[in-house]
This record gives structure tokens, sequence and C-alpha cells, in this order.
């Protein structure tokens, strides 16, 4: 009966990670001058859209959010956003909140070279990118990493420390 009882529990628990959701009143299936990048001959607004998730992993402690151009020319993608040490009990980021600095997350480099977020940007008359946004439920409070980390070294981190994740695609070209 307790191998009943905890199998019950345990399949409860993958199916409530399982819904772990990530939506947002900002994107679509495509990304619109508000997300796109001012500068690198790109001429948006670049403000980072409202994003907001549902059902957590039991045991989340923090939340991570990135935004990732697996198209990129460069052999490796581009990272255009990465904030973390999101509290637990935080369950939406407002449409700009990747462009100020904020008490409630830390903010690292992009492939930008700055903190903050960072909008699209592919080569002129290249494919449509896909740009990932995702928040990743991590089991830490904090990575104890700064603004000043790189990509990687956060990346390596969130993947090292995550529960789950949920994700949106959004496709830009230009």
């Amino acid at each position: 009966m307790k191998k009943i009882a905890l199998s019950i529990l345990f399949s409860a628990s993958v199916v409530f990670a399982q819904n772990f959701t990530l939506s947002s009143t900002d994107l679509q299936g495509q990304l619109t001058s508000k997300q796109v990048f001012n500068g690198f001959g790109c001429t948006g607004e670049n403000i980072s859209p409202e994003l907001s998730w549902k059902d957590a992993p039991k045991g989340t402690k923090s939340f991570a959010i990135t935004v990732y151009d697996p198209d990129a020319p460069t052999g490796s993608g581009w990272w255009h956003w990465l904030a973390f040490d999101i509290s637990k009990d935080k369950f939406t980021l407002p449409s700009g909140f990747g462009n100020s600095e904020s008490k409630d997350a830390i903010q690292s480099i992009t492939d930008y070279g700055k903190s903050g977020f960072g909008g699209a940007c592919p080569p002129l008359g290249d494919k449509a990118h896909r740009y990932i946004f995702t928040v990743h439920a991590l089991d830490v409070e904090t990575l104890a990493l700064d603004k000043n980390s790189s990509p990687a070294l956060v990346g390596y981190y969130i993947n090292a420390h995550s529960l789950a994740k949920a994700s949106l695609i959004s496709y830009y070209g230009r």
C-alpha cells in the first residue's frame, strides 16, 4: 500500500511539473518592433516583453529567464537576455522589466556585451530567426553570480539547478 501511495504522489508531482507554463500578452508568432534591438543596424524599441508563468514544480526556490537565438550565425547562437535570482513568489515580469535595473532579479551581460534585455537583430536578408523565451524553475534561491557573469557561465548554473522549464518561441527576420 505504501508503494502505491508513493507512486501516486510521484506521478502527481511529475504531472504538476509538466503543467509548468510560460505565457505573454506581448509575444505572438512574430516579434514586433517593440522587441527588436536598437543598434547593430536595427531600429527597434528594444523593450522586453511581459512574461507570466504558472504551475512551477514543487521545490522551486527561484526562477531565471533566458532569451536565446539558436539561429545566429556565430557557431554558438546568441544570448539576448539572462535574468536570475527571481523570487519563487514572483510569477510575472512586466513589459520593460529587462530595460532597467531591479532588486527583483540580477540581469547579467548578454552577447551584446551589456546587461539587460537585448532585442532581436538578425543579419539583413538572413532567414527568420527563432527567439526562445524560457523560464527556468530552480532548486536554489540564488545562483551566487553577478551582472558581469558571462552567458555561458549563467547557462551552466541554470542548467545545473533546473527543476523544469517552459518556453515560448517567436520569430523575426529582416
